[in-house]
């Protein structure tokens, strides 16, 4: 296994939950971006109210990488490519961040199952 893998919003949340399917990934270093933190921020705002939000964004922050401009073009590209498959913003800037740092991304999102590079993990 990897020692570093980019997380997408989806395991942020089931490690969150503590799904047993990623304890594995628990003591591996994480990339995420800011849009990762937003998507983390608002679920648990929903469902576990500002206090847990807070404590879960404050554990991952450091874990956050930038993005520029070439990404975001490769990463519109790539939602071009899967276009019938509605992929989010999100998970099309992490998938190329993640191909870019050379470390896999991780998900759970069923849309990236049978793409490269990716440890889907339910």
């Amino acid at each position: 296994m990897t020692d570093v893998f980019f997380f997408d919003s989806y395991a942020l949340f089931e490690i969150v939950k503590g799904n047993p399917s990623y304890e594995p990934y628990l003591n591996t270093r994480l990339l995420i971006t800011k849009l990762n933190l937003f998507e983390l921020y608002y679920g648990l705002l929903r469902t576990l109210g500002e206090q847990d939000a807070d404590i879960w964004v404050e554990k991952y922050k450091e874990f956050v990488i930038d993005f520029d401009i070439s990404d975001v073009k490769a990463a519109a590209q790539l939602r071009l490519a899967f276009k019938s498959e509605d992929l989010s913003m999100t998970d099309c800037i992490g998938y190329v961040l993640a191909k870019k740092w050379g470390v896999p991304f991780l998900t759970g999102d069923v849309k990236f199952e049978k793409k490269p590079n990716v440890n889907y993990i339910k």
